[in-house]
């Protein structure tokens, strides 16, 4: 056997570069760049390897290990899972602020390798710089936080642990039913300490996506359950994405005039114009999905997990109604009581078109969601249109950056009121051209995912809509984009304060407190007005500051002709949200307050709550 000396962070780095990806049939690194900020912890050991390899495998240097960790998911979700980011932090705080990132990683089922620095394995030097010491258990490091919000957890304490431990990493990273964040804590000490690696160890592996067929049996229920439907409705997840489904999704629709729904991450399932395309379903959903939700017979979920904005809490869709769920993870497959479909959702879905030959809906049905989604068309124009009132609202921003966005172009966002508003509102025809973090809604996400998602679509005008407390949270990826010449362009829409979750503290019958800016403790005169355009622009972009729509639409074009990030500032109304669409969210009401209205609130939610236990 033949054998090469390396430490334990050159045989990581060396064995991260012999990983490739087939992608409509090329080969590329199945990890195209490390994100890295190195302190005590990583700097001798990974930072060194990942110097000797920066020809071949870039190391780029970002300004917050969370924000990071953030640009490397967007990177991923924007590919389809197809390529990943690594991230490595110096031991203590460094790498704990990547564990919120881990969580977001985790839930949305998205592929992110973190290299956290750890503390020493010998022990000698203990209590190091930033250890925290547990007094019943001398194994725990900081990094053991990682554990719950990774799919898999190593912490590598002898060199030759790799040659166990990076299999199973690669089999997590790369499956689409496991597929989530891997964390491999280095301790520093162990990360410089050499081993006789097996030179097969680094011998070039090609991944490809594992398709899993449906079982024959399930597959014979489920075409035998919707033939028994009239008024079938699909939701379209994000596993339709993740598959390559699309066209699939497309010809199923198609064949059999079956309305489809969206949920935040399978957006751009369907093209916003396609026949079959009723709009987004949920929560933030428009009244033509969810009237369908209300009334069909049998939903089809194609790769959703079927969370509660989807859902409405599970008090949207028809209780009568029979649900399918086609889905790789059958743990997914058997959520809201569904009959599962487990498998890859592009092998089956063509199953499901070959084997239905005959079938048809009802003509009624067909008929009725073409009328609501005509009428839903038609309300989005109208709710999109600059209205000329002196403070915008939402609904009227997102109108302009939609007009201004290309048919390539992508909008990023994750937190909010926004989010609600983009789902009902945008309109894309390219499958990528809308980019939610929903599934863990980051405040903070949306910059840095910005960043990330203009280093895989480097052709696409990258659009993020913020709102001013995600920009006061997190923003020195601007810093970042600028320095690596991967423009965004971002706009804030400056409501003073949390007003999405303002609104939903009073429809909770909670009066103004501690949301917006003006019901915050603060010094006589109130809370500073900040000012976002200079802010950017002491961070490197280019930016301005508009006041009405049509100065938002002149400024869209200035950015667009930018070669750098261009940051537009706006004030915009908090109390105004976009009241067509929608459905009930479980947000539980005191049973017991002073206040009638959180009374009056709190026999709202109980008749809603019924409704909802007979979805259970």
């Amino acid at each position: 056997m033949t054998t090469i000396r390396l430490t334990m962070a050159q045989a990581v780095v060396r064995f991260m570069q012999a990983q490739k990806v087939a992608i409509d049939g090329q080969i590329e690194p199945l990890f195209p760049g490390v994100w890295a900020i190195f302190g005590h912890g990583n700097v001798a050991g990974i930072g060194e390897a990942l110097y000797q390899a920066r020809e071949t495998l870039p190391t780029y240097r970002a300004h917050n290990e969370q924000a990071m960790a953030h640009a490397a998911i967007a990177f991923t979700k924007t590919l389809n899972r197809r390529q990943i980011m690594a991230c490595t932090a110096s031991a203590g705080p460094g790498s704990v602020n990547m564990v919120t990132a881990a969580a977001v990683a985790h839930v949305n089922r998205l592929p992110l390798l973190l290299l956290p620095g750890d503390t020493f394995a010998t022990r000698k030097p203990d209590p190091v710089l930033q250890q925290v010491e547990n007094f019943h258990d001398h194994t725990l490091t900081s990094n053991d936080c990682f554990r719950p919000v990774s799919r898999f957890f190593d912490r590598i304490t002898r060199p030759e642990q790799l040659l166990t431990s990076l299999p199973q990493a690669m089999r997590v990273l790369t499956d689409p039913v496991e597929c989530g964040p891997v964390t491999l804590a280095l301790p520093q000490d162990i990360q410089t300490e050499a081993y006789d690696y097996p030179e097969r160890l680094f011998a070039e592996t090609i991944h490809r996506l594992r398709r899993q067929a449906a079982d024959r049996d399930e597959l014979a229920e489920a075409i035998a359950l919707i033939r028994q439907a009239e008024k079938p409705l699909i939701i379209a997840g994000g596993g339709a994405h993740y598959s390559g489904a699309l066209d699939e999704l497309d010809a199923f629709a198609s064949a059999y005039r079956l309305p489809v729904s969206e949920t935040q991450a399978g957006k751009g399932a369907l093209p916003w114009d396609h026949a079959r395309n009723v709009g987004a379903l949920g929560v933030t959903g428009a009244a033509a999905a969810n009237s369908l939700a209300g009334e069909a017979d049998l939903v089809i979920a194609v790769g959703t997990r079927l969370g509660d904005f989807a859902s409405g809490s599970r008090a949207l869709i028809n209780p009568e109604a029979r649900i399918l769920c086609l889905n790789v993870a059958s743990f997914d497959a058997v959520k809201h009581r569904a009959q599962a479909l487990v498998g890859d959702a592009r092998l089956t879905l063509s199953e499901l078109t070959r084997g239905l030959d005959g079938w048809r809906p009802s003509d009624a049905w067909v008929e009725r969601a073409t009328g609501l989604r005509d009428d839903w068309n038609a309300a989005v124009e109208r709710i999109t249109t600059d209205r000329g009132t002196p403070l915008p609202c939402d609904a009227e921003v997102v109108g302009a950056v939609n007009r201004a966005a290309g048919e390539r172009d992508i909008v990023v966002c994750a937190a909010g009121g926004l989010p609600g508003e983009l789902q009902k509102l945008w309109r894309t025809r390219f499958d990528r051209g809308y980019h939610m973090e929903y599934g863990y809604s980051c405040m903070g996400y949306e910059l840095a995912g910005g960043l990330g998602v203009k280093m895989a679509m480097p052709d696409s005008e990258v659009f993020v809509m913020v709102g001013d407390g995600s920009y006061l949270m997190m923003n020195s990826e601007i810093a970042t984009s600028v320095m690596l010449g991967k423009k965004i362009v971002a706009v804030v829409l400056d409501n003073r304060g949390y007003g999405c979750i303002h609104r939903l503290q009073q429809f909770c019958g909670g009066p103004g407190f501690n949301n917006r800016l003006d019901d915050c403790l603060s010094v006589e005169g109130g809370a500073p007005k900040t000012d976002f355009a200079a802010h950017a622009a002491a961070l490197g972009a280019r930016s301005e500051k508009v006041a009405t729509i049509a100065e938002l639409e002149e400024a869209l074009c200035r950015a667009k002709a930018s070669e750098i990030s261009y940051v537009i500032a706006i004030d915009t109304d908090g109390l105004a949200d976009t009241q067509e669409g929608g459905a009930w969210w479980d947000v539980a009401v005191p049973e017991v307050s002073p206040r009638g209205e959180v009374q009056v609130a709190r026999e709202r939610y109980a008749s809603h709550k019924a409704r909802q236990a007979r979805n259970l």
